[in-house]
């Protein structure tokens, strides 16, 4: 009986459980939702039973269509990988009861923090140790927050009894019955208490952020025997869980960027863009930040990141805000009608913006409209301002590093939307590469623990596998898509000044 590979991609709206065969080739598949409470003040929480819960019940879908849709028994499947929304955490006492609503990395509720810190002048420690910047969407800053805010968070901190862990971490916790607190690599990465470095926790960053007595996880490399679980008798036997890893960095791996200058663009709600800049820690620079693009043992792949706060989440508020759109497979449709965005400028900074701007406190603005703009206009600019975040960032990056890529390689659910494929190979003038199958960072999870099971050698064999991929080259409209992007570049530095 050939063995298959179980990928649980928790994201930040769904949790998303794919069976992968061993040769790459999607078997099964289930999706669950998840909510998200958002404030006026620029809080995003989630219910930690409900993350946990959303991942139980994916899975128990989607062994069940394994089983009656593609005629595999659930025995087949040797391992499962995790792949998760990075820097949202959750803090828990040791009977296992989250002390607060997990925190997700849109929320904005450390920014009085950050500029605390910034004005404290420890930027450049926290940046020299952990390779990022002073700012809301990382761990740390919305811990202090949580420290001081809430009283039953710092006595279980002052007591030693306050476990952290990003959501990999609480879902291994809770799937092994409380037995194992660890994390891997990447996550740790994420939360501006690791060094990079060293690879290890790091105690200046845990005193600079006022958690020294934060009960942490052990960080083993992203493909690792971590546990095992029945996933709430999903099994009738523990499954190894042998593979943990941020979904960016998972998409990164599932993409095979494993040579120094591979990129890919992962484009979900926000959007991450990561390149490989091999295998030590790159010094600081201004407009990207340094992390572990993915670790297995003896190996450890950096990675320069420029993160995008808002991607499809404009797209989602154009929808349910604004109803510009009922379905949003009508966008390409709608961006090409219009043919151009007749000088409308979306500015997505409604959570905002990341890399290579990093203006935390900015708004979201569209400007350029007239009597003659049409909803098609807006939509089209809000789909080009998605590759025009994408160029900022690689501009920056090759001005300030010297590492250049001649392609990059996208995925997420956006990565399905041709109108935007075609303005993004536009925008850069490279060809863009997209794979057949859509779910990457799940992918991601199912090589990694296939790796640590010995179902794969290693990366060779990996990049061995034949895998389906569509290449978008650049066409007759890079004139216009470089004046587009030069526009909306003069728009958004008069936006944010």
């Amino acid at each position: 009986m050939e063995q298959h590979i179980l990928a649980i991609d928790q994201g930040t709206s769904s949790t998303k459980t794919i069976v992968f065969s061993r040769s790459g080739k999607q078997v099964a598949s289930a999706t669950r939702p998840l909510n998200t409470n958002y404030t006026q003040d620029g809080r995003a929480e989630q219910d930690p039973e409900g993350i946990y819960r959303s991942v139980i019940g994916s899975v128990h879908d989607a062994v069940a269509r394994l089983e009656e849709e593609a005629g595999v028994p659930r025995s087949a499947i040797a391992a499962v990988g995790i792949a998760n929304q990075r820097e949202t955490f959750v803090l828990w006492d040791n009977d296992g009861a989250p002390l607060y609503p997990a925190v997700v990395w849109q929320c904005k509720r450390s920014i009085e923090i950050c500029n605390e810190l910034s004005s404290a002048g420890v930027g450049s420690e926290i940046r020299s140790r952990s390779g990022l910047i002073i700012d809301p969407y990382f761990s740390g800053t919305k811990v202090t927050s949580l420290l001081r805010a809430d009283s039953r968070v710092s006595v279980a901190h002052a007591a030693g009894t306050a476990y952290f862990g990003t959501v990999d971490s609480w879902l291994l916790y809770r799937l092994t019955g409380g037995a194992v607190h660890a994390t891997d690599a990447t996550n740790a990465s994420r939360t501006l208490l690791f060094n990079i470095a060293t690879l290890a926790w790091d105690e200046e960053l845990a005193r600079i952020l006022e958690a020294p007595n934060l009960r942490l996880p052990r960080v083993y490399p992203s493909a690792h025997a971590f546990g095992e679980s029945n996933f709430d008798g999903a099994f009738s036997r523990s499954v190894p869980i042998a593979a943990m890893i941020g979904d960016s960095h998972s998409a990164f791996f599932g993409e095979r960027c494993y040579q120094v200058g591979s990129a890919k663009a992962t484009l979900g709600t926000g959007c991450s863009v990561l390149l490989n800049a091999g295998d030590s820690a790159p010094p600081p620079y201004p407009s990207t930040v340094s992390t572990i693009g993915f670790c297995l043992e003896g190996r450890v792949d950096y990675a320069l990141e420029g993160i995008i706060v808002s991607a499809g989440s404009v797209l989602t508020w154009l929808q349910r805000q604004m109803e510009l759109f009922d379905d949003p497979q009508t966008l390409e449709d709608m961006a090409m009608e219009a043919e151009s965005a007749e000088g409308v400028a979306v500015v997505p900074a409604h959570a905002g913006m990341g890399a290579p701007f990093w203006k935390m406190d900015a708004r979201g603005s569209i400007t350029g409209l007239t009597f003659a703009t049409s909803k098609k206009h807006v939509v089209r600019a809000a789909l080009e301002s998605i590759p025009y975040q994408i160029r900022s960032i690689l501009d920056a990056v090759c001005a300030e590093s010297g590492i250049t890529c001649s392609s990059i390689r996208a995925d997420g659910g956006i990565s399905r939307n041709r109108f935007v494929m075609r303005w993004l190979a536009d925008t850069l003038s490279v060809p863009v590469h997209t794979f057949s199958i859509a779910d990457v960072t799940a992918l991601g999870a199912a090589f990694l623990a296939g790796i640590a099971t010995g179902l794969y050698s290693g990366i060779d064999e990996l990049s061995r596998i034949p895998l389906e991929e569509s290449i978008t080259e650049p066409g007759e409209t890079t004139v216009a898509a470089d004046s587009g992007y030069r526009s909306w570049s003069a728009v958004v530095r008069r936006s944010l000044s």
